[in-house]
């Protein structure tokens, strides 16, 4: 029986539903500096198997009661005002709530079993979303704790970059400096980088991966 056009996705990564995330925050500890801001992309296939973007989340959030803000990381991100009302921002717990609530939703329209997390050096940012989902209290987390796929790993495989600026223009995708280091900016970029290299390797006719043919002597010790 065929796989539904809709469930393309399952197939490609083993039932993992990838979804880009990238992080502003106020220092590099997960667990006392400040998340700030949080974007996610997920991704979808078209009916011939090429990946591209479909929804993106955006959140600034507010720090935590008791969070660590580091100086020379607001200079870096131009977060100078994390309290600001004119951020408009939201709470980590209602921030990821809604993002939790769109990525099961499209987990589940592809047929996916589990969601996993694709940015720029996931480590960092998947340290942040798991302690922040730790801190709000969050049972329902759709993302695997610690796999992840990396795209300064895959672009330095790739395209022979491993910063997202060079990465991106080297896959000829537009970066703009000045927008860097805004979440939703960096997010939007990795997810066309990272459906760069993944099409990329499908153009050359690494996916869909065609199972050999059986011979007699598979067949004997069987």
């Amino acid at each position: 029986m065929s796989t539904p056009e809709s469930h393309l996705l399952s197939q490609r990564f083993r039932g993992y539903y990838p979804v880009v995330i990238d992080v502003e925050t106020a220092g590099f500890n997960a667990n006392t500096d400040a998340l700030l801001e949080i974007a996610a992309v997920t991704l979808k296939m078209d009916d011939d198997g090429w990946l591209i973007p479909d929804q993106t989340f955006h959140f600034h959030v507010a720090p935590f009661e008791g969070a660590n803000l580091e100086q020379a990381a607001l200079e870096f991100n131009g977060i100078t005002e994390p309290f600001s009302a004119l951020r408009g921002a939201v709470s980590e717990k209602e921030a990821l709530s809604e993002i939790f609530k769109g990525v099961r939703k499209g987990q589940k329209a592809a047929g996916c079993n589990r969601s996993i997390i694709v940015a720029h050096n996931a480590a960092f940012d998947q340290n942040f979303v798991n302690a922040a989902c730790e801190r709000a209290k969050l049972k329902r987390n759709p993302f695997h704790p610690f796999a992840a796929f990396d795209t300064a790993t895959l672009s330095g495989l790739a395209l022979g970059q491993t910063v997202l600026a060079k990465a991106c223009r080297a896959a000829q995708i537009p970066f703009d400096n000045k927008e860097a280091h805004s979440a939703l900016y960096d997010t939007e970029r990795t997810a066309e980088l990272f459906c760069h290299i993944v099409n990329r390797w499908k153009a050359l006719g690494g996916w869909p991966m065609v199972a050999p043919t059986a011979d007699a002597s598979d067949a004997a010790t069987s």
